[in-house]
This record gives structure tokens, sequence and C-alpha cells, in this order.
């Protein structure tokens, strides 16, 4: 789809190709309200103004439907194929890295009760993994920043997927 497709698209639409993005009503309803947008780059910017206004527990709901890293991502929705091509390069055949990116994953959710978030894209399995090790050692206030930028980085790549034939 295209920018111009996006913005002529029905509202119900444009939700829709948003959820797949960032997985909070409120923020898509905001974002397809602001149409039309001049460029991708006006609307990434604005996208992620809203997103910058979401309550934790919003950041909370679009954490729920990320998959823990390396687990594969179920289903045959736009949001389930992105998070596949997302994670694949920070896939490993390498059974001690899996294992430990387990052990970090249950760490992580027992120490801030949600999974770990990462923009996986252009990052191997052990930097992800070497991420996730050092985030542990955060407060949560501190780790709340962190979920918010990484998240960012997500819905940013994922609008740009959206909107970019």
């Amino acid at each position: 789809m295209t920018m111009a497709d996006f913005n002529a698209s029905p509202p119900q639409e444009a939700e829709e190709g948003l959820l797949a993005c960032c997985a909070v009503p409120r923020w898509a309803r905001e974002v397809a309200a602001g149409r039309p947008y001049p460029d991708p780059e006006t609307f990434a910017e604005d996208a992620i103004g809203v997103l910058d206004g979401l309550s934790w527990d919003e950041v909370l709901t679009a954490l729920a439907a990320h998959p823990r890293i390396g687990e594969r991502a179920a289903g045959q929705g736009r949001e389930a194929s992105w998070s596949r091509q997302e994670q694949s390069a920070a896939a490993t055949p390498d059974d001690a890295v899996k294992e430990a990116l387990v052990s970090a994953n249950v760490a992580y959710e027992e120490r801030f009760g949600h999974v770990f978030l990462i923009r996986a894209t252009g990052r191997s399995a052990g930097e992800v993994l070497q991420a996730a090790l050092d985030r542990l050692g955060n407060d949560p206030a501190a780790e709340r920043a962190v979920v918010r930028r990484e998240l960012a980085a997500i819905v940013r790549l994922r609008l740009e997927k959206l909107v970019n034939p």
C-alpha cells in the first residue's frame, strides 16, 4: 500500500493496518484520524508522537501482541509475518544460544512482568541475548524507558512496511 492508498482507505481499514504495527486500539484510531499524511516521514513522526503518549497499560497491551524473542509468531496475519521477518536475523542454529535466550526471557519476565521487547532487525542472536542480560540489571523505571524506545523502533519499521510498496 502506498501513502496515498493509506490516506484514501476507509477508517476501519486504516486502523486494521495500523494495529499490525502496534496493537493498541486508541493509538490506531488516533493515527488513522490524523490522515491525510503528506509523506511517509511525517506519517511516522506523527504516529510515534501518538505512541509516546501511551499509558503504561497501553504499552503492556502492545507488548502482549509480541512473541518472545526466539519464538516463532503464530498466525497468517500481517503482524505475525512481520514479526517472523524481524526475528529472523536473531535466529540461531546454536542450541546453547537458544537455551540462553529462553532462560533470559524467563528471567526478564519474572523481573519485569512482561515480555522482553527489542528491535531484533539487524541484530544477531548473540546481540539480542546480551541486550536481554544487560537489561536485567535495569531498575523498573529505566527499563520502561528502554521498552518504549524499542517499541517505537519496531513500530517505525512496521509503519515503513505499511506504506511502502
